[in-house]
């Protein structure tokens, strides 16, 4: 009997799912929709799409072509794969689009995140940003801020065993934290790496606020974040000095066109540490995997700072004009972004009903703009499961119509110069100084972002 009612029991709850499942089909199922799957109610095929990442986009695709609709991450969404599609989307912001991303990034990284905005209220924040990071800012007030951070950052590397994904992850921040902070960085580093980490798995969660959840502690960590930022800034208010660093060029109202309030200052921070954390620290760490698989790249890459450091005394830093000339280095930058994909794709949001590719995707539904599967077309990048950073020495690569790796349109990544100065001056001391090779074992995921889960181990000793 007991079995018997077990067997009912089990049978009861398969009829109930699959009615949920068929009812959010029927929920979704709108005239001019393009074709696909909607999942579960409230989580929909998130799991799905975060357990198998890539696999679902190419199943999806298999069976819907390269635009259609899902539920992934909170929200009915519109998957576009196709190249001409997404540069369209990317460049059309203005035509009823704007950023959609995820509630849990919005509420975490502030409603005055240049993410967040749109309109001419972005126009003016990424005025604000670009104005802090143009090349006069990173020739004259940051790289020499750089360059002095990755000299102390890898002076003590020799006959140690590192953990590059932990080390790259601490360079990223705290090289950020010392370009916008100054001197005043060193005493806020660690408390504000603690509470920073927690802030960046906070971002990717679904936005159920309850104890224990990343999104709570994302969220309780941004206030953290807040209260360092406004103790700062408050500090800095009373002294009246004159700071040579990113907020100080934020708060100088008298020679700033860009006038922001302190909340704005303070989430125009937050971004910055958060854009170039995640991009920054995790090409660097792939950059140092693939330059080890690779002896042929190392040789060349190592030459071009060899012949830069040959130019110099041992204490000579590292100039604008070096970075410029690092052109093999720009090459092996941009192929492990291409090959590692630290950037699957971005959302946006439709204002309005809108019409594309042929559908009508109602007001309120987001847009996936996924750029990963473009990163490995044979078509555009021949032999594309190779690391070959000599493709990217033919100059007009970057300026291709599909080129994503830096984002398009009007969103195209602003701190992007500066990030490949970092991650130069990075490579220029870890090639110029030290030899590596891993200690392997270590496992690598590349999807929802690229990580080894145990760290990624090197054992260093001098070159």
């Amino acid at each position: 009997m007991a079995v018997l009612m077990l067997v009912i029991g089990m049978a009861l709850v398969l009829c109930f799912c699959s009615a949920l499942l068929r009812w959010n089909e029927v929920r979704y199922r709108k005239k001019g929709l393009p074709p696909g799957t909607m999942g579960w109610p409230v989580f929909g095929e998130t799991t799905e799409f975060l357990k198998q990442g890539p696999n679902f986009m190419k199943n999806q695709r298999a069976r819907y072509g390269s635009f259609f609709k899902s539920h992934i991450l909170g929200c009915p969404t519109i998957v576009s794969m196709d190249p001409e599609i997404n540069r369209y989307i990317l460049m059309n912001e203005a035509k009823g689009l704007v950023p959609g991303y995820p509630q849990s990034m919005l509420d975490i990284l502030g409603k005055c995140n240049i993410a967040a905005v749109h309109g001419s209220t972005h126009k003016y924040m990424r005025g604000a940003l670009l104005a802090l990071i143009s090349p006069t800012m990173i020739r004259d007030q940051l790289l020499p801020k750089i360059d002095e951070f990755m000299r102390s950052h890898l002076s003590s590397w020799d006959n140690q065993i590192i953990n590059i994904q932990e080390k790259t992850k601490e360079m990223a921040l705290l090289s950020s934290l010392k370009q916008i902070a100054g001197i005043e960085s060193s005493s806020i580093s660690q408390p504000f790496m603690t509470e920073f980490f927690k802030l960046v798995l906070g971002t990717l969660s679904l936005p159920i606020d309850l104890p224990g959840t990343n999104y709570r502690r994302g969220f309780q960590a941004r206030k953290n974040i807040v209260s360092m930022l406004r103790q700062l800034i408050d500090a800095r208010k009373a002294s009246q000095e004159t700071h040579q660093d990113m907020l100080g060029c934020l708060m100088r109202s008298d020679e700033n066109r860009y006038q922001l309030t302190d909340e704005e200052i303070i989430d125009q921070i937050i971004t910055l540490l958060y854009s170039g954390y995640e991009t920054v620290s995790t090409t660097s760490m792939m950059a140092v995997k693939y330059l080890h698989d690779h002896p042929r790249v190392l040789q060349e890459l190592r030459k071009e700072h060899l012949d830069i450091r040959a130019r110099k005394r041992p204490e000579d830093p590292i100039g604008w004009n070096d970075i410029k000339s690092m052109k093999f280095t720009r090459a092996v930058i941009y192929e492990t972004s291409r090959l590692a994909t630290i950037v699957n794709g971005v959302l946006r949001k439709t204002t309005k009903d809108m019409e594309l590719n042929g559908f009508v995707i109602p007001e309120g539904w987001r847009i996936y703009v996924y750029t990963r599967e473009i990163n490995y077309d044979p078509f555009l990048y021949p032999d594309p499961f190779t690391f070959n950073p000599w493709r990217w020495m033919d100059k007009s690569l970057d300026s291709q119509s599909y080129f994503f790796i830096f984002g398009g349109g009007s969103r195209q990544c602003p701190g992007k110069e500066l990030g490949i100065a970092e991650i130069s001056t990075f490579l220029h001391y870890l090639v110029t100084r030290y030899r590596w090779e891993e200690i392997g074992g270590d496992r690598l995921m590349k999807f929802p972002r690229v990580e080894a889960p145990n760290g990624l181990h090197i054992r260093v000793s001098s070159y």
